[in-house]
């Protein structure tokens, strides 16, 4: 088990056979879920959103005209 010492601002580190184990880069956003029995930090989904709308973006046919609606919508999840 990795042990990590808490800041007086409530930081901590992942160890880094972690990091690496689950490719946690610098500037990765985690999530924090409660459990009955601790907390389980996992990579945010927001960040997998956004990464799965810049790929279908790359893809897209820039004939049609994407307005800046549709393009929000696709941002907030509202359009697959």
């Amino acid at each position: 088990m990795k042990t990590s010492t808490m800041t007086v601002k409530g930081q901590v580190t992942v160890p880094k056979e972690l990091r690496d184990a689950f490719g946690w880069k610098v500037g990765d956003e985690v999530a924090f879920l409660r459990e009955k029995d601790g907390v389980k930090i996992v990579r945010a989904e927001r960040q997998r959103r956004g990464r799965a709308i810049v790929e279908r973006l790359k893809g897209a046919s820039w004939n049609r005209k994407l307005t800046t609606d549709r393009l929000m919508a696709m941002t907030r999840g509202e359009e697959r």
